[in-house]
Order: C-alpha cells, then sequence, then structure tokens
C-alpha cells in the first residue's frame, strides 16, 4: 500500500517553489517557544517538547512518515524540528518516534525523503539495508531503550548494493572480503530466473522483506510486537517518483 492515499496534484512551477519554502521558512516564530508549523495529513504534529507530543504508537508515527513523504514528494518539505527552540529542547534528551534502517545509499537520506528533523527518528543505515550485530545493536537500542514504536526497513530503487549482489551470483566474481559479506546477505533474494533488470528490482522488494522478518523475529522484539507495542514495516522509496510505498 502507499503511504498516502492522495496522489498528490502536479509539481509547482519553480517560481511557486520558491515562494512556498520562503512561506514556510518565516513561518516560523523562534525565541518565544512558539512555532507555527504546517498541516500535515496526519493533522498538525507540534515541534518536540514545545507544542505537544511526538506520535506515540504504530499507527501514528507510520501516518506522520507517510505525510512527511507526501510533503517531500511534492516539493512542500517544511524541514521541522530545526529551530533554535527545538534545539534547546534536545539537550534534555531524544524522543525519537520511529527507527529507519536505510541504505547508505546518498540519493536516499531517511530525514529528507519523510520531512523529519532532529530528534525526530533514530536513523540506522547500512548498504543494502544489510543486519549486523551493530546494526541490530542499534535497532535494538532505539527499541528497547528509546521506547520507539516503529522500525521501518527503507529499500530503495536502482540499489548499489542489491544489483553488485545480482551481478556476483551471475558471474560468480570474486569480490573484496567485505562486499562479499554484502553480497551473501542480499543473495538469498535474488531470483535468478529473471532478466538482470527484473531481477535487481525484484531483489530490492524480497530482501527488504527478509530483513523485516528477520528483525520482527528477534529476541529482543518478537514479545513487543506480539503484544502491539512495536511495528516492524518494510517500505521502498522510489528514485523516479520519490513515493516510499509499505510492503505489507
Amino acid at each position: 500500500m502507499s503511504v498516502d492515499d492522495d496522489a498528490g496534484g502536479p509539481a509547482p512551477s519553480v517560481a511557486r517553489r520558491g515562494l512556498v519554502r520562503a512561506g514556510l521558512g518565516g513561518a516560523a516564530l523562534l525565541g518565544t517557544g512558539l512555532l507555527c508549523v504546517a498541516s500535515t495529513a496526519s493533522g498538525t504534529r507540534p515541534e518536540p517538547g514545545v507544542g505537544g507530543p511526538r506520535p506515540t504508537g504504530p499507527g501514528p508515527a507510520w501516518r506522520e512518515l507517510a505525510a512527511g513523504n507526501l510533503r517531500w514528494r511534492t516539493l512542500h518539505e517544511r524541514h521541522p524540528d530545526e529551530s533554535r527552540t527545538v534545539r534547546r529542547v534536545l539537550m534534555g534528551g531524544q524522543h525519537p518516534f520511529a527507527v529507519v534502517l536505510g541504505c547508505v545509499d546518498s540519493r536516499v537520506p531517511p530525514e529528507l525523503v519523510v520531512d523529519q528533523g532532529l530528534g525526530d527518528l533514530l536513523t540506522v543505515r547500512s548498504a543494502g539495508q544489510v543486519l549486523d550485530e551493530a546494526v541490530l545493536g542499534s535497532i535494538a537500542y532505539g527499541v528497547l531503550e528509546l521506547d520507539v514504536p516503529l522500525v521501518v526497513v527503507l529499500g530503495h530503487q536502482g540499489c548499489g548494493a542489491v544489483a553488485a549482489a545480482v551481478d556476483a551470483d551471475a558471474t560468480h566474481a570474486p569480490l573484496p572480503a567485505h562486499l562479499r559479506y554484502l553480497a551473501d546477505q542480499i543473495r538469498p533474494a535474488v531470483d535468478p530466473g529473471l532478466p538482470r533488470h527484473a531481477r535487481v528490482d525484484a531483489a530490492v522488494t524480497a530482501h527488504v522483506r527478509r530483513v523485516t522478518a528477520s528483525l520482527a523475529a528477534e529476541p529482543d522484539l518478537v514479545g513487543r510486537v506480539a503484544s502491539g507495542r512495536l511495528a516492524v514495516v518494510g517500505a521502498r522509496y522510489e528514485l523516479s517518483s520519490q513515493r516510499v510505498t509499505r510492503l505489507d
């Protein structure tokens, strides 16, 4: 399912984009503890510790990410939670509402593609969202220590790590040790019966599903998933449309 039910209107002109961004930037009232923020598909979400709470459950957390992605892909980003007031509040602690395990690809920074800011996301990145002990420990820290209610495994169109795994599987060419580790972790998601382009694209989705299932079954997380306190979901980001789609 898509992260939102609205396709969004046509992209504004370049001139209008500048006006929109200038208007959104000028809406914030800094230094007084008051911030005026844009209304989103999930309602107005105040800044942390300033005007109200963050999303507190898996459903509201996902809806906030969905609303942020809609802003991003329609060029209505508001770059929230960057004000002087918020920076001061965050000195006292952090309360992110989602963990995002994303790829290291420079085209897919999670905070940008779902339009979030300081203190909003606990972001963990590895090539191809490959799991290892450091990645697992980082995710567990967010869930167990910070009580984050949502973990998102975010794959993306055109993933270079997945493409390298596909090619290594096809050619059996030797890879440097660390790259071989990545390819070996992704290889079970590769369907050798598909043409190369389709094989890469299908492997992106299949690998996200495998990582999501593995995380949901982690002994430290499974109890929270079973009780509904935590959701572990897979998603894909399309470079062509900038859309994040949840994989159910």
